[in-house]
């Protein structure tokens, strides 16, 4: 009886709790760098492909509905608004494009720069409860920007306010010293895609035969990266004390606008930000409110960082810039503030989510159709009208 005491089989010495958790960490690090090289090679592939063409449709737009499908199929095609809106800054200093032509392309942009959330979602298909809420999670930005443009187009169209107020502020901010960021994580993932270019080109390969070869190995390590990714931060989150990251994200409704705005402009990229959010939101770690404000704070964000880049070019390019920057700010003052119509993307997505998870196949329907196919039959139509 004396010899219970002295034993406590239950306690785990430190030096084994400790070691686990920094593999994890490791594990957490390595595929967090795995999944931010594939999403920048991606990107990199869309670019290669479609920049080009992105630059020929703009050029031809005339139709503020047909801008704004050109906008929406632009940016899916390059998977970047940062992008698309460059070269519409580009077109308006050079004026082959005007400031009014340029609203509805910034409006389409902001919605097409989604789809790679949507895209990460629909690598945890294979797991319906997981796949549901990340799917709705990927969606529900979707549904906040069709509602902005669905509000803030027809009102732009009647009173141009948008581009009037852009056009008033670039007056006073024209001159001001540009500010340039670092941007930690294209420094960081940039030699990685600049070796797979170079070994692929080793190969004498034709431009098609490369996109598609640097989409598949894109889609393989988004794929693989998240799905371990989601066990680790599982491993690492849910089963130990939360980190600062989630645990800002759950306080409060602006405490995650908040992070949303500040890691957006650190990495530069909305499309990171919330891509990010999406297997955290699947794993069940940070609720959909909690993502969605920290969504608001990233629209926010990625637009900050153009204005700040644009601040030593021409007024025409810091008004396109603050054209995103205002339509992001009116969409969220008009849709956030209120909790009735808040709820209402929210709601919308994850009815969708529901849906999907039953028949997998209307999440590539809807992928595909909303991103792709539904601008490109506006743009065809246009086209065919203009010949005939």
């Amino acid at each position: 009886m004396a010899d219970h005491p002295i034993s406590h089989p239950a306690e785990t010495p430190p030096s084994n709790r400790v070691l686990p958790a920094l593999l994890n960490i490791l594990k957490l690090v390595a595929l967090l760098y795995l999944f931010l090289v594939s999403i920048a090679l991606f990107g990199a592939a869309f670019k290669m492909a479609g920049k080009g063409f992105s630059e020929q449709l703009i050029a031809t737009t005339t139709n503020p509905v047909v801008g704004l499908m050109i906008g929406l199929l632009a940016t899916s095609l390059i998977q970047s608004s940062s992008s698309t809106t460059s070269i519409v800054v580009g077109m308006v200093a050079g004026g082959v494009l005007t400031v009014n032509g340029a609203v509805p392309i910034i409006m389409g942009a902001n919605m097409g720069t989604t789809v790679t959330n949507t895209l990460v979602a629909m690598t945890s298909m294979n797991r319906r409860t997981e796949f549901q809420r990340a799917f709705a999670g990927a969606t529900m930005h979707d549904f906040f920007n069709l509602m902005s443009i669905a509000i803030l187009f027809p009102i732009e169209q009647a009173t141009h306010f948008l581009e009037r107020s852009a056009t008033w502020l670039s007056t006073m901010l024209v001159g001001a010293d540009g500010t340039k960021f670092p941007n930690p994580v294209k420094a960081a993932v940039k030699p990685a895609i600049n070796q797979i270019k170079e070994f692929l080109h080793q190969f004498e390969l034709s431009q098609v035969v490369m996109v598609v070869i640097m989409v598949v190995l894109a889609l393989a390590g988004i794929f693989f990266a998240l799905t371990f990714l989601t066990k680790v931060l599982k491993v690492l989150v849910l089963n130990r004390a939360e980190g600062a990251f989630t645990q800002n994200l759950r306080k409060s409704g602006m405490a995650a606008m908040l992070v949303g705005l500040l890691v957006t402009v650190g990495v530069q990229s909305s499309s990171i930000t919330t891509s990010l959010m999406v297997p955290l939101i699947g794993a069940g770690i940070v609720p959909l409110e909690s993502a969605f404000a920290a969504t608001m704070g990233a629209n926010i964000g990625t637009t900050v960082t153009a204005l700040l880049a644009s601040m030593t070019g021409t007024p025409g390019a810091v008004t396109v810039a603050l054209v995103h920057l205002l339509f992001n700010i009116s969409g969220i003052l008009l849709i956030y503030p209120i909790a009735a119509v808040r709820r209402i993307p929210l709601r919308l997505a994850t009815g969708l989510a529901a849906a999907t998870a039953e028949k997998k196949y209307y999440a590539i329907l809807y992928m595909v159709g909303v991103f792709f196919v539904m601008p490109l039959l506006f743009v065809l139509i246009d086209k065919l009208l203009k010949a005939s």
